[in-house]
């Protein structure tokens, strides 16, 4: 097991005994939140501790086993237990990494999905209706809440740009990776000789961040604009000035909302957004000064990217990340695209698991 690894675990057990300790002393039990939170923390590193206290006794046995190796009477009895030890060495080891891997915190949060046309005019407007139609049934499927923050309509159906709040536990671990360029192949309506169109759209998938979180943004920062809604959405929608532009001006990031309404909801919709926008900026920003960062399966929602492939004549989605091609197009359009997610998350956690264990070792 690689060091850097030993050491996160050797921080986690002294964390742990560290908090049975602070648990029982009658002044924590007295304050609420903190004995909640303390609690929590206890709960959700106590399964890594006890599997790395297994593998410490494991590696226990196997080191007091080799002693028996010297002995002629018992060395083949000493080599098979050696050889079983080492199969279960193996599995715990594998268990630390899935229980380390389930820890990431941001896994648990809300999300914000971004779908933009990119190339193909109007037919890449009507497939971002699609994809639109898509993430909201599926989300309906696993019950969590949609809220809609902007639409751009398309002028012959669908979105130039739709931006959707998914409120559910879990969401953003579940959508991550549909970050990046999804192409659609087929025959558009209007297409009189039956030629097959290929066009693109582009999709971010960026947390909710929690507000312990959040970047301070100064309001000097921000230049904030205000105009009349457009598109469909009854008589008040288009009678006052509620629409909200706002501009962080230090790394040019702009959000537009005007699905609400009231000029207020439309502001705080759009600073949550670009909250989200800031901090992802950041991230890739972070990744491409890495030397030693590796292509990861996790899109950063730029044209550059290319998941997908959405073939209607033949009912297939190819993803191109993980070389997976299925033939049930209109299923997955329906909402079941767990289809194409168990994959990509199980090979993700292969990826990180290569890097973070020797299994042979």
């Amino acid at each position: 097991m690689k060091s850097s690894i030993l050491k996160k675990l050797e921080y986690l057990e002294n964390r742990f005994h560290e908090i049975e300790g602070i648990l029982s002393v009658k002044e924590t039990i007295n304050n609420k939140k903190f004995f909640l939170n303390l609690s929590r923390e206890y709960l959700k590193i106590s399964n890594t501790v006890l599997l790395f206290k297994d593998f410490k006794n494991n590696q226990l046995n196997i080191k007091n086993t080799k002693k028996l190796l010297k002995d002629k009477e018992m060395h083949i009895l000493a080599m098979e237990d050696i050889k079983i030890l080492k199969i279960k060495k193996n599995k715990i080891k594998k268990k630390i990494y899935y229980s380390l891997l389930s820890s990431d915190p941001k896994d648990l949060l809300n999300c914000f999905i971004e779908i933009r046309s990119a190339s193909g005019g109007d037919e890449s407007s009507i497939f971002c209706g699609d994809l639109y139609k898509m993430y909201i049934r599926y989300s309906e499927l696993r019950n969590w809440k949609v809220d809609l923050i902007h639409s751009h309509n398309g002028e012959h159906g669908g979105f130039k740009e739709v931006i959707l709040k998914i409120l559910g536990k879990g969401s953003f671990g579940r959508l991550k990776f549909e970050s990046g360029g999804h192409r659609v192949q087929r025959v558009p309506k209007t297409e009189t000789q039956g030629r097959v169109h290929t066009s693109t759209c582009i999709i971010a998938v960026l947390p909710e961040l929690p507000k312990e979180d959040e970047i301070k943004i100064e309001n000097k920062d921000l230049k904030i604009d205000t105009f009349r809604s457009s598109g469909a959405g009854g008589q008040h929608v288009n009678t006052t000035d509620s629409a909200i532009r706002i501009t962080h001006i230090p790394t040019g990031v702009s959000v537009e909302c005007q699905d609400e309404r009231s000029q207020h909801k439309n502001k705080a919709k759009a600073l949550s957004v670009l909250q989200a926008r800031i901090q992802n900026q950041k991230s890739i920003q972070r990744k491409k000064k890495s030397s030693i960062e590796k292509k990861n399966l996790l899109g950063s929602g730029e044209r550059s990217d290319r998941n997908r492939t959405y073939n209607f004549s033949q009912n297939r989605v190819t993803d191109h990340r993980i070389n997976l091609t299925l033939y049930k197009l209109d299923e997955i359009l329906d909402g079941k695209l767990d289809f194409l997610i168990d994959p990509i998350v199980q090979e993700n956690q292969a990826k990180i698991f290569s890097t973070l264990f020797e299994i042979n070792e």
